[in-house]
């Protein structure tokens, strides 16, 4: 009775614990574009802010992130954890420490459950349970997180075409670069909020004095999508020959508008494949439930009446 108690109250613990640490991780910034600024601001301290950190282990967050690179491999996992929250458009300092909580608890909860699930049969099969578990609580959340990169990529993808097609209009109007990527941000806030703030991100790191390839180059790595590449080159490249931004601008738009266009029709193609399955599993049986058992119902009568007739 008592240890049902104390597990209980463990569980409840727990995932309260993992609810917090996901409504904080995946909550709405309330100034996102404030805090990007404070980042850029302390860029030419990270560095230096990581080495105290490793000698002195602060407090709070930075030092439970301390304690974690410690671990075999664990130096490297919260390094590519971080970059994919920034690739999935996560960028709050703190995310790194909330996600990895949040993968901490759930995997104990899960290896908890396996035990009090195989309390009574303390065999081999307990430990297979709890790799079992350990596996699925660090693969699961980082299956959830490559997802929500994906969207984000998408995200951006989508409105890569409208967007650089407004940025060449507005160069057009004679206006530099930094203004219209400024004012391009302004009118996509709300139709395309990712890639307003990623525009609005590199204006400011050109203002706070960072070179504007090196802005367009982190832009690239903190994205990774192929087109935005080849944007970002063909801006860089157009500020150093001193050829019409503008003009360029307006053919690339063009070009991804056809890829758009392509994805759509590939996606259009792929379409008919994906619901065969759906069809084949659930439609199929009801069709023939719904045209068979209404004749079969009916010779079943028909035979009942003739053997009560003989």
């Amino acid at each position: 009775m008592l240890t049902g108690l104390l597990f209980f109250l463990l569980t409840g613990a727990t995932l309260t614990v993992l609810i917090w640490a996901g409504m904080e991780l995946f909550r709405p910034q309330g100034d996102p574009l404030g805090d990007r600024l404070d980042g850029l601001q302390s860029q030419a301290m990270v560095v230096a802010a990581r080495a105290a950190r490793r000698k002195s282990a602060g407090s709070g967050l930075d030092r439970f992130l301390y304690l974690v690179s410690l671990v075999p491999g664990g130096e490297d996992w919260t390094r590519g954890t971080e970059k994919l929250l920034n690739q999935a458009g996560v960028r709050r300092r703190s995310a790194l420490a909330l996600y990895t909580i949040f993968v901490i608890l759930f995997t104990l909860s899960l290896a908890a459950g396996m035990v009090w699930l195989q309390r009574n049969n303390l065999s081999a099969s307990l430990i297979g349970g709890l790799a079992a578990a350990g596996l699925i609580g660090f693969l699961l959340p980082k299956q959830i997180l490559y997802r929500m990169v994906r969207r984000y990529r998408r995200k951006l993808q989508e409105a890569l075409p409208d967007t650089v097609d407004l940025l060449g209009i507005v160069l057009g109007t004679g206006l530099a670069l930094d203004q219209s990527m400024t004012r391009v941000s302004e009118e996509m806030e709300y139709i395309y909020p990712e890639l307003a703030n990623e525009f609005a991100t590199v204006v400011m790191q050109v203002r706070a004095g960072q070179e504007r390839a090196v802005a367009f180059n982190q832009f690239v790595r903190r994205t990774g999508i192929e087109d935005i590449k080849s944007l970002a080159a063909m801006i860089i490249q157009s500020e150093k020959f001193g050829t019409s931004l503008a003009q360029a601008l307006k053919v690339y738009a063009d070009a991804l508008r056809t890829r758009r266009r392509l994805r759509a029709e590939a996606a259009v193609g792929k379409a008919s494949i994906k619901m065969l399955f759906p069809i084949v599993i659930f439609i199929l049986p009801v069709l023939f439930v719904i045209t068979l058992v209404p004749g079969l119902l009916s010779v079943l009568k028909d035979l009942k009446l003739l053997g009560a007739a003989r």
